[in-house]
Parts: C-alpha cells; sequence; structure tokens
C-alpha cells in the first residue's frame, strides 16, 4: 500500500516570513527566529576552523584547539564558566569536525547575555593554562586510545583511509597518539591566533526573544572582534574515485563481533542529485526496519545484529555507506549479501511503494526536527552552509515529492559501482 503523503501545515516551517538574517560589519553572519512557547533560547554556530588545517605532524590541532576553549580564559578560569553555567542552569559547548568548529549553548531568555558573553570570551580570548592542557591532552590520548579498541570505530576510520587515499578526509579529526603528543601550548595559542576569526562566524540564536533584540545582543557583544590575517579554508584537492573493490582488515583481539563498513564517496550537499540520492539511500538501507540492506542482512538471514546504510553529504564527497555488526564468522556471507543489494540498487528502479513511503516519511519527518529551538537553529545553520536559501524548508515538500524513480536510479548509478566498493572490517 503506497502512503499518503502529508504535507506539513503552511506557516509551520521557518522562511523568509520569520527568519531574521545579517551580516555584522565584521563579516559574522547572525540568523534567528523566534518561538515564545519556552522561556528558553538556543544558540548554535560555527566558524571556518577544522582539521582541515592541521600539519600531517599534527594531526588533532584544531580539535585540541576547540576542546581547549573552555578551559580558562582572560576573563574567567575554567571553573569560574562552568560556575556560572552552572549557577544559570545554562550549558554550553566545543566540537571540531573536518571544516568547521561549532559550537552549541542554552540558557532561559534571561540568561542570554551571560551566553554570549562566555561564548565570546571562548571564541576570542582563551588562554589555554599549561595545567589545563596537560588534563586535556591526558582526556584526548584516553579516547585514542579507546578509539582504537572500537570495532566501529576502527572500521570507519579505514574506510576512510581507502576510500578518501591521499585526501584531506582521509585523516581522523581527532588525530593520532603520536600526533596529539606532538602538539605543544604554543601550537594551541598559535592555531587560536592564525585561524581563529569573525569572517566565516555563523550564529544562529532560537528562542524566546525577538529575532532584532537577538541581533541586537549579538552584535554588542561580538562587533568589536577582528583578525585582518584570518585565512580563508584551504580547498579541497579533487578525489580520485578508487577503480576497484579494495578491502582491508583492522585485528582487534579479544572482541566477540566484526564490524564492516563498506561503500563510496558520495555526493556533496549541494551537488543537484543529492536529495535523489538521499530518498535512494532510505530505500537501500533506512526506511523501516533499516531498507532492503535491514530485511536482507538482518532480518531474512539473521547474519548482522544491525545493519543499515547512510549517507553523509557535507561541504565535500561525504561517505555513502553500509554498515554492519556481525559474528565474525558472517563477515564473508554479510559482505556478499550487501554487495548483492548494492547491484540491485543500481540495476533496477526502487519501487512506486518504495519511493512514495520515503517521500512521506521525509516529508513528514520534518515538521519533527523542527519542533525544537536546538533543531531550528540547526536548520538555519544548514541554510548558510549549503547556501540551500531561506525558503527551503518551505520548498521541500515539493522538492522531495518531485525525484523520480528514474531520478533515484541515475543518482545511485553515479556514485554506487558494486565492484568499486572500500570494505573496511575490524574485529577479531
Amino acid at each position: 500500500m503506497i502512503a499518503a503523503i502529508n504535507h506539513p501545515k503552511p506557516g509551520s516551517l521557518p522562511g523568509p516570513e520569520d527568519i531574521v538574517r545579517t551580516t555584522l560589519p565584521n563579516g559574522i553572519v547572525v540568523s534567528a527566529r523566534r518561538n515564545f512557547n519556552s522561556p528558553s533560547v538556543v544558540i548554535r554556530g560555527y566558524l571556518p576552523v577544522g582539521g582541515l588545517f592541521d600539519p600531517d605532524e599534527k594531526l588533532g590541532l584544531a580539535n585540541f584547539t576547540a576542546s581547549a576553549l573552555m578551559r580558562g580564559t582572560s576573563e574567567r578560569t575554567m571553573q569560574e564558566m562552568y560556575d556560572a553555567l552552572e549557577s544559570a542552569g545554562a550549558s554550553l559547548g566545543f566540537s571540531c569536525g573536518t571544516h568547521t568548529t561549532g559550537f552549541s549553548g542554552k540558557a532561559l531568555v534571561e540568561d542570554l547575555p551571560l551566553l554570549l558573553d562566555l561564548l565570546h570570551s571562548a571564541l576570542c580570548n582563551p588562554t589555554f593554562p599549561d595545567d589545563q592542557i596537560e588534563k586535556l591532552r591526558a582526556q584526548l590520548l584516553t579516547a585514542l586510545a579507546l578509539r582504537a579498541q572500537n570495532t566501529g570505530l576502527m572500521a570507519s576510520m579505514t574506510f576512510d583511509q581507502i576510500v578518501y587515499n591521499h585526501h584531506p578526509y582521509s585523516h581522523p579529526d581527532d588525530g593520532f597518539q603520536e600526533t596529539v603528543q606532538a602538539i605543544s601550548r604554543d601550537d594551541l595559542v598559535a592555531c587560536h591566533r592564525n585561524l581563529y576569526g569573525p569572517r566565516g562566524l555563523v550564529i544562529a540564536i532560537v528562542g524566546a526573544i525577538t529575532p532584532e533584540e537577538a541581533i541586537t545582543r549579538a552584535q554588542h557583544v561580538f562587533s568589536d572582534w577582528q583578525n585582518p590575517d584570518q585565512p580563508a579554508p584551504p580547498p579541497l584537492p579533487p578525489l580520485a574515485p578508487i577503480s576497484e573493490t579494495t578491502t582491508r582488515n583492522v585485528n582487534i583481539s579479544g572482541k566477540s563481533q566484526a564490524d564492516i563498513v563498506m561503500g563510496v564517496a558520495g555526493p556533496p550537499r549541494r551537488a543537484p542529485e543529492f536529495l535523489a540520492a538521499a530518498l535512494g539511500n532510505s530505500v537501500l538501507g533506512q526506511f523501516g526496519m533499516m531498507g532492503r540492506i535491514g530485511e536482507t542482512v538482518r532480518e531474512k538471514t539473521g547474519l548482522a545484529y544491525y545493519a543499515y546504510s547512510s549517507i553523509s553529504g557535507g561541504l565535500g564527497p561525504g561517505p555513502w555507506r553500509v554498515i554492519a555488526g556481525v559474528n565474525p564468522s558472517n563477515v564473508e556471507r554479510a559482505v556478499q549479501l550487501i554487495r548483492s543489494e548494492i547491484s540491485c540498487f543500481v540495476e533496477n528502479p526502487v519501487s512506486d511503494e518504495e519511493l512514495k513511503d520515503s517521500q512521506s516519511n521525509f516529508i513528514g519527518s520534518l515538521p519533527l526536527t523542527l519542533e525544537s529551538n536546538a533543531g531550528v537553529a540547526s536548520a538555519l545553520l544548514n541554510l548558510e552552509q549549503f547556501e540551500l536559501g531561506l525558503d527551503y524548508y518551505q520548498r521541500y515538500p515539493h522538492l522531495i515529492n518531485s525525484i523520480t524513480a528514474e531520478d533515484v536510479l541515475q543518482a545511485a548509478c553515479a556514485y554506487l559501482d558494486p565492484d568499486k566498493l572500500g570494505v573496511a572490517v575490524a574485529g577479531p
């Protein structure tokens, strides 16, 4: 039975009528949307500093720097920062990826000035105290030691090394133990001094405040930040696709499960075929009980504890991959079944029922992702980062409905080749 597609109610989705976006004189972009249904406010954002800037001998530098921003500033010690957040029932944290350093905070609306002040202090005036840096280094090294024993993480990292060979995406953003050991406090100071600045910084504010007031508050706090020497992000080099299926095994003794990650480099988020590929991915390994992959590998044959596919379109060619956790004795059979499903997927169009079900799911789930302030703030960042346009979410149902089975097949054939897959297996 083909599912009916329920369109979101007009006016329920963010759009040009209620999103206010402005660029401050120093280049910072601020987007805001009101929501007076709760007394809170959420801040999310990013700046263009990530692992792309890391030298090979010090991989993890951008991640180390981002993790150290809250360890003390010229205005407050680390303890004072967290005491201020705790007393207000607020939160603020940073993360780092390949392209960006992100931040996320939440507070009651009356504490928005505090949240913005702490964000400014962490971004603009971190002091990188020696004792805190060494404590943080120990934590990062412990996390890397745990990563080496995690079959899922090691399979994923090995997959990246296969598919993105000689490309920045082959590098883990958190680095390796030897590269993190090589990073000094001076490296952190230089990374912040040279790379952090207002250009490319995007701030989204959503909650019980008018967009105009939110932007005014952000401008008051950040208008003085300057870095005339701030560089542009390095361009991504072209990626050479793999020419044949390449398999690599990572031995992790003492484990009762093996993890499989196999697939290819998929389309960037801005590619015209991305939405068609995403719909196809839903059919392949997401919808219902994890799509065709889950039905075949887990439900029918019982070969996997879990099996699904994912597509991660970003600024560059993010991975389109299948992930499965299996008994080590079932690895070969599971890989064969997954390859067989990919072959079928690129040889025949998806059925009308599969397409309509996935379209209905995409459209119907959109309002759910936008129910919270955090969800809307993330949506505003997506609009900015991928240049989707302020009316994107209002156009979204039409965009999804206009995709045909032939569009899905063309997108699949453009990227997925069952004879040219990266296959990474980690386990005993």
